[in-house]
């Protein structure tokens, strides 16, 4: 049975932090009813209830372990027949774990970030597909990183990852042109949410350090395209790829500090 009500709905993987929690803001500030993930359940019926308070949108919660095959199986069986008309999925959960060279990383956090930034991403996408095709529209937009276009040192994995992901968009972007599925892949560069804090292992003084002296982006920029990729550049537009970096910054290794 499809959702009759006019409200579009869009589900956001990664939404208790970072990225996901300013999209969801946006779209919910914007009329859209969200299905919100994440594994951390407190901060999850946190933004639920904030959202639900502040604007006249619905919210569905979903706390699952994206990594986890099981938990996310039974998290997308567990969707309400009214909530399955989804118009938008926003693949944004990742991670990178370490900043070291490959010999010294340990295979615990190698397959976290595997699972997390490659099975989790493609197998949501996969369950959440039908949904879609059914209706002959959607938007699929996968949360990249600029490390997607290069290596860098001491990130062998997670650049690996991204790299999985930017191939993947371009590859979904192929196959769905028969159902009038868009996809996009939003790339940005330095940005300064809880990314850096769960790489260093919750060490907060050498994640500020990586924004020490200019201005990165904030996780409202991204939400700002995320939302005119889907909302605004008009029904026959699909913006594939977008790489996004702060003004002082030209690529991953060029960063122009102390600039006004």
């Amino acid at each position: 049975m499809l959702n009759l009500k006019m409200n579009k709905i869009i589900l956001i993987t990664g939404a208790t932090s970072g990225f996901g929690k300013a999209i969801a803001e946006k779209f919910s500030a914007n009329g859209w009813d969200c299905i919100i993930t994440g594994r951390r359940k407190e901060l999850l019926g946190k933004l639920k209830n904030d959202l639900s308070s502040q604007y006249k949108n619905k919210i569905l919660d979903l706390n699952f372990d994206i990594s986890d095959e099981r938990q996310l199986d039974n998290a997308i069986k567990s969707i309400p027949s009214e909530w399955q008309n989804i118009d938008v999925l926003i693949n944004n959960a990742g991670l990178s774990l370490g900043l070291e060279s490959f010999e010294n990383m340990t295979l615990v956090d190698i397959n976290q970030m595997i699972n997390t930034n490659i099975r989790g991403l493609v197998s949501i996408t996969h369950k959440i597909l039908p949904f879609m095709i059914e209706k002959r529209r959607g938007h699929v937009v996968n949360i990249g990183s600029i490390s997607a276009k290069t290596v860098y040192k001491n990130a062998n994995i997670y650049c690996m990852t991204k790299h999985a992901v930017d191939a993947f968009t371009k590859g979904l972007r192929i196959d769905l042109l028969d159902h009038g599925i868009k996809v996009t892949g939003i790339h940005p560069g330095a940005a300064d949410t809880e990314f850096s804090i769960v790489r260093f292992n919750g060490d907060e003084k050498k994640a500020k350090n990586v924004y020490a002296g200019y201005e990165p982006l904030h996780a409202i920029d991204i939400a700002n395209a995320v939302y005119f990729c889907v909302n605004d550049a008009g029904q026959n537009v699909c913006i594939d790829d977008l790489v996004m970096t702060c003004k002082s910054q030209a690529n991953i290794f060029y960063i122009k500090k102390d600039i006004e």
